[in-house]
């Protein structure tokens, strides 16, 4: 939920819109941007029912203002997911829903998971791909630490480096050395610095499945 992923997912949706109408058409959005500080402190925190809340409170702010839908554009806070369901009366659009989507159109029958700490480890991410036809394969602890690392000290204040794209690429391998068809980039960060053209193996970009998703809400 940094600001540097915000910017990526209204262009990418507005952009998606724009070529699918032509003319002079943008996506109907109404943006929440949360300060991510205060995210990052419950994060820090394990206050994952605080960070529910606060997610939650901010979702029915938008439902209010006449959202016909909802969507976090984060991978990591999914974890609180239900609380924020539980809040509003329109659709959550969910990111492990369009992950999953996306893997199986291209043949992918499991995603090895990058991202944050929580979403390599727990199973708030991985059940549910489980639950929509594509097995995830996790990561050593060395190497949920290592990406974890990069993601926060780096990433999400907009630092790309070529040694930690190289520890990536390590990363990258050691999952598919362990049975994964492909990579999920499951931080909306990842794909500032992991692309299709320096990894040489199949990588699912959360955010690219997840926009595609909304752009198609927005189109129906």
């Amino acid at each position: 939920m940094s600001y540097l992923s915000t910017g990526d997912y209204y262009t990418r949706v507005n952009g998606a819109v724009a070529a699918a109408l032509g003319g002079h058409n943008s996506a109907p959005i109404l943006l929440d941007s949360l300060n991510f500080a205060d995210v990052h402190a419950f994060q820090k925190a394990g206050d994952w029912v605080g960070a529910g809340r606060l997610l939650a409170d901010h979702a029915r702010r938008l439902a209010a203002a006449g959202a016909q839908a909802v969507a976090i554009c984060t991978n990591l806070m999914h974890k609180v997911a239900p609380a924020v369901e539980d809040a509003i009366d329109v659709p959550l659009l969910h990111i492990v829903d369009a992950v999953a989507d996306d893997a199986r159109a291209r043949g992918l029958r499991s995603l090895g998971i990058m991202g944050a700490r929580w979403t390599m480890t727990e199973d708030f991410y991985a059940s549910r791909l489980s639950a929509r036809g594509v097995e995830p394969v996790k990561a050593e602890p060395a190497d949920v630490a290592t990406t974890d690392r990069i993601v926060f000290d780096e990433l999400t204040q907009g630092v790309i480096r070529d040694q930690s794209r190289a520890e990536l690429l390590g990363v990258v391998e050691r999952l598919v050395a362990a049975g994964a068809d492909g990579v999920l980039l499951g931080c909306t960060e990842l794909p500032l610095i992991l692309t299709p053209d320096n990894c040489p193996h199949p990588i699912i970009d959360s955010t690219h499945a997840h926009v595609a998703a909304i752009a198609r809400f927005v189109l129906s």
